[in-house]
């Protein structure tokens, strides 16, 4: 098993927590439209999930609904269709101040319909962000509003995202920098944009911190995600902390290895301290029915991210999966198709247990790692230790059977007494007297209470 670090400037860590109260006191729960659209989400869609997810999930605790990348790429259609003909699109679509709108092929109706819709059923709308500004804007130099400086004055081009071609980086040393951030934010922020996932900018500090001055005048409160995980700077974790979430890992589909990356990453940052309202993100959840509208995969293409399908998860791997992003107090955003969604995955991801662990807001972290078999534990807040949360993972692709677990094994309190209740089997349990067989990377996910 591989365990990948990143170098984290810890003594900075320590003190950079911030004055302010937090804007999320608990990890972000919602729907992000990219496991299950990619770049190709359309206004349909976007109302047909958000029905679902108003009647489903917004009664148990989920509140964001976001539309990832794309929304203002302008596509050519297959014959009779909506799907895209392959590649990156032909063009993108831009207002005279250099902001992306929306694309008229997949959005007609432009955002404001379905961000009203959000807001009337009491759901925050979340839109993505791409780090710079349009090629397009440089290309045409249109100007900054509010200054007299245009889009080449500003425009880096030898900094540009390598996996998305529409942008170049902004150069923060020049004047009309910021200004061009400001009027940006504040376009989103006039639509009602409730939630910024701000992507290729992890390793781009002054960009970060551009996005951040922004959003503190826009004159709205919004949440700020930051995007990708696989390049976090740890020397910038103090300025990562001044948004809300930070991705931890790479994107995350429906494979074990992407299951193995997240545990690497939990392992990473488990005792890391930051501010309060501060989470780390270990990307969506892939369940259900993903790439709806990608067509098949063609030759030497990113298996991971592949072509239409249903998950390739079994239920034990669902089970590790929503156990981890529960304890590890990671932020809970649906990825598949809401409308299709089958029963084992929309139990595991309404459970009421599960949802309670994840919105204690506390990180567990190891306290055994034995036989391929890892001990995880996290104690609700304010407990004292007296109440929590056990994890049981079998990280090995062979069953384990009759796995004996003690108090003792766990780190708690052998001089006291505990009741202890197997969420996912929903039954009261006995460590004492019981033993437990986990499937190939399964799990046992415990709720524990001290009786005295």
């Amino acid at each position: 098993m591989k365990y990948v670090l990143i170098s984290i400037c810890m003594g900075m860590l320590a003190g950079s927590v911030l004055a302010a109260g937090p804007l999320v006191s608990t990890p972000p729960m919602g729907w992000n439209s990219y496991d299950s659209y990619g770049t190709y989400c359309h206004e349909q869609a976007c109302y047909d999930n958000l029905d679902v997810f108003v009647k489903i999930f917004k009664p148990v605790g989920y509140e964001y609904f976001v539309i990832d990348g794309g929304w203002y790429i302008e596509y050519d259609f297959q014959p009779g269709t909506i799907s895209p003909v392959r590649g990156k699109g032909h063009s993108v679509n831009m207002n005279e101040q250099g902001y992306f709108v929306p694309s008229k092929c997949y959005f007609p109706n432009g955002l404001k319909g379905i961000t009203a819709e959000c807001h009337k059923n009491g759901v925050k709308f979340g839109v993505h962000f791409l780090r710079g500004i349009p090629r397009k804007a440089v290309e045409l130099n249109t100007p900054i509003q509010g200054t007299k400086y245009h889009a080449q004055d500003i425009a880096n081009t030898n900094s540009f995202c390598i996996w998305n071609h529409h942008t170049y980086g902004v150069d923060m040393s020049k004047p009309g920098a910021q200004e061009y951030y400001d009027g940006w934010i504040q376009q989103l922020a006039d639509w009602g944009v409730d939630f910024i996932k701000a992507d290729d900018i992890v390793t781009y500090p002054a960009e970060i911190e551009a996005v951040q001055k922004a959003i503190e005048k826009c004159g709205r409160s919004i949440v700020l995600s930051l995007s990708p995980g696989s390049r976090v700077l740890g020397t910038e974790v103090g300025l990562y902390e001044k948004a809300d979430m930070l991705r931890v890992t790479g994107d995350v589909w429906d494979c074990q290895d992407d299951i193995d990356m997240c545990f690497d990453s939990w392992l990473t940052w488990q005792y890391v301290p930051v501010r309060e309202g501060f989470w780390f993100d270990m990307d969506m959840i892939p369940f259900g029915e993903l790439r709806i509208m990608t067509p098949k995969r063609l030759p030497g293409e990113w298996v991971r991210k592949g072509a239409h399908r249903i998950d390739r998860f079994s239920i034990p791997q669902k089970q590790t999966f929503m156990t981890m992003r529960a304890m590890s107090a990671s932020p809970l955003m649906m990825g598949g198709v809401l409308m299709t969604l089958d029963s084992n995955s929309l139990e595991l991801l309404t459970n009421q247990k599960m949802i309670a662990c994840n919105q204690n807001g506390v990180m567990g972290h190891l306290v055994r790692n034995a036989g391929g078999v890892q001990y995880w534990i996290v104690a609700e807040a304010g407990s004292n230790g007296k109440k929590g949360w056990i994890g049981i993972f079998n990280r090995t692709d062979q069953l384990k059977p009759s796995v004996s677990i003690t108090v003792g094994r766990l780190g708690l309190d052998t001089a006291k007494t505990y009741r202890f209740h197997n969420i996912w089997d929903n039954q009261e349990v006995s460590l004492q007297e019981d033993t437990f067989d986990i499937k190939p990377n399964g799990c046992i996910f415990i709720q524990y209470d001290q009786v005295n």
